[in-house]
């Protein structure tokens, strides 16, 4: 019992499917916001049902929760994540690099990988960003089932080698130039979770 009442900034809450991780995820932070923290409950789940949970549509925002003062609500969506991720690589360059590149570049950006990589952003970002997540005292991570959740902590490492060669070509991370911050950012959301 100690555990939640003194606990860190960072809540995961980790498993097997069907082993109870958005229900004790929804309890914690119940008991953490009824005890007067802001809490802010983040689903990395592709099959979320923290909405569920609290009869509360919430999707890819935060969205505070009526019933349960203190708490708000967040669900990764990875396919809006990914959309918004094309559209802050390719919508500086539309009309400045001629239509076949950006074609190019929008072909690059389609696939499974840049959806993995756009979720994991907002994920780091929670972890890295402190202007984001400021107002909020424990922030509660509701993962999907094992499996889902490693790949998505191993995707750094997994990731770093193509960083260091430094091809200066587009791929599904986007054009090499701009990803400087983001190497940085996954060293810090590694940090964060050490």
């Amino acid at each position: 019992m100690k555990f939640i009442d003194q606990p860190p900034r960072f809540l995961f809450f980790t498993g097997k499917g069907g082993v109870g991780k958005t229900s004790i995820a929804c309890a914690t932070a119940i008991q953490l916001a009824d005890a007067g923290r802001r809490v802010l409950l983040v689903s990395t789940d592709p099959a979320s049902n923290v909405g569920q949970v609290f009869s509360v549509i919430i999707g890819n925002q935060m969205t505070e929760i009526p019933a349960v003062a203190n708490l708000t609500a967040l669900e990764i969506d990875p396919q809006a994540a990914a959309q918004a991720y094309r559209d802050r690589i390719v919508n500086p360059v539309r009309g400045v690099l001629p239509d076949t590149i950006v074609k190019s570049i929008e072909e690059q950006l389609s696939g499974a990988c840049t959806t993995e990589i756009a979720a994991f952003d907002e994920f780091t970002a929670l972890l890295t960003d402190s202007a984001l997540t400021a107002d909020y005292d424990h922030i509660i991570f509701d993962t999907a089932p094992t499996g889902h959740t490693i790949r998505l902590l191993q995707l750094p490492s997994a990731w770093s080698g193509f960083l260091n060669e430094g091809k200066g070509d587009a791929s599904c991370l986007g054009p090499l130039a701009g990803l400087e911050k983001q190497r940085s950012q996954y060293q810090a959301a590694v940090n964060a979770l050490k």
